[in-house]
């Protein structure tokens, strides 16, 4: 099933030439997968993030942190 605006956007690009289609469509395809990369990166990272944002808070519990000063960036 295809939304209202994906249609829209459909029409219009069938109207440009093949060439400009087949870059459109390669534009679109490299989106996709690199979406699809990213989400599979941060899914196997996410026990890591997990066991560093655990570590960070602990130490933060512990007074083993210090204020973060935006100007020292």
């Amino acid at each position: 099933m295809v939304t209202k605006l994906l249609e829209k956007a459909i029409e219009k690009v069938s109207k440009l030439s093949k060439e400009e289609q087949d870059e459109f469509a390669a534009l679109i395809l490299g989106e996709l997968e690199s979406e699809a990369k990213w989400d599979g990166l941060l899914r196997k990272s996410s026990d890591q993030l997990g066991n560093l944002a655990k570590e960070a808070l602990a130490e933060h519990r512990e007074e083993k942190t210090e204020p973060l000063n935006p100007d020292d960036l």
